[in-house]
């Protein structure tokens, strides 16, 4: 559950919160929904109003219930503070840990079924910072997808704030079970560095981004890696340089325009670039058209208030081949 404080005000300052539902697993499921998938997200919400509250809105999202467990008495829920010049944004977690996702049980979830019936699912590094039966669950299932031939995703999404003091110690692991297992990750080189560990010779970014990346799908023998490097200049506007990695037997970096653009709302722009990713991966797009198509649906996300995407594959088309435009009549 998003609770948002109006315009750019501090919790402090307001007495009121706008409520929404969203978690970059929703966010990614939407953005392929609007692509024409059946998205449906494993999870487990509350057995009471606000479960039916947040299933609705999923279901308003194009999301299906059919593999949503109900159970328990309480939802994550995390407070947006939004930023303002000088002053960033702000996102404070509460009530992760008594969530009904938190406290399923193992075996809670039919992954060997549910893998005969989906040809992709999504993991998030930010759902691995839960507890030790939410990791083993994750893993369980990855592992039932690749016995069953599917298509395993993994977002790396580290969030230090999530993962505590030691958190790197804490995670690597994990993420390296999760990455062993793993078709298309989304990374970059810092995730490398600091969650696996990897030293790195270059100083530069992009420097380090080529020696890292290829180093990991190597080692890991994944096929696709993705990601994007993010800077904000100095009027206020963002620029977005979004990679795609092919291993083997190509081992080439494949490069999107980079893009400057206007942010309305920053959180869940990286989800609806995973969700671009995804699709042109699972529609057999050429590399260069997927990262391309990505950085537009991350760009327009930009645009739109909340964390989901709600832009079409025609609207993002239409931002990666004609750019910005007049008013559509």
């Amino acid at each position: 559950m998003r609770l948002e404080t109006p315009g750019v005000r501090l919790l402090s300052q307001t007495d009121t919160l706008q409520v929404s539902y969203s978690g970059s697993g929703v966010n990614v499921l939407s953005g392929l929904s609007r692509f024409g998938y059946s998205a449906l997200p494993v999870t487990t919400l509350p057995d009471n109003p606000i479960g039916d509250a947040a299933e609705a809105n999923l279901r308003k999202l194009g999301l299906l219930p059919d593999h949503i467990r109900r159970e328990g008495a309480n939802l994550g829920m995390y407070f947006l503070e939004t930023g303002f010049g000088a002053r960033p944004s702000r996102v404070t977690y509460a009530n992760r840990a008594q969530s009904s996702f938190n406290t399923a049980g193992e075996g809670a979830y039919p992954f060997a079924q549910i893998a005969q019936s989906v040809d992709a699912v999504h993991f998030c590094g930010i759902s691995l910072a839960m507890n030790d039966t939410v990791r083993r669950s994750a893993v369980a299932f990855a592992e039932a997808l690749k016995a069953a031939g599917k298509t395993v995703v993994f977002d790396c999404n580290y969030r230090p704030a999530l993962w505590g003091e030691g958190g790197y110690d804490k995670a690597r692991p994990w993420y390296k079970r999760m990455l062993s297992l793993a078709d298309l990750v989304m990374m970059n080189e810092n995730d490398a560095m600091h969650v696996l560990g990897m030293p790195a010779s270059a100083e530069s970014r992009a420097e380090r981004l080529a020696e890292l990346i290829p180093e990991t799908a190597g080692h890991y023998a994944i096929g696709t890696i993705a990601g994007t490097h993010r800077g904000i200049e100095a009027d206020g506007r963002h620029s977005l340089a979004a990679f795609l990695y092919r291993g083997e037997p190509d081992r080439r970096f494949y490069w999107a325009e980079p893009l400057t653009f206007p942010v309305y709302d920053r959180i869940g722009a990286g989800d609806a670039y995973t969700s671009g990713i995804l699709h042109g991966e699972l529609s057999g797009w050429t590399p260069d058209r997927t990262v391309r198509f990505a950085a537009a649906a991350s760009m327009l996300a930009h645009t739109v208030p909340g964390d989901t995407p709600f832009s079409s594959e025609a609207q993002i088309v239409r931002a990666m081949t004609e750019g910005f435009g007049d008013i559509e009549r």
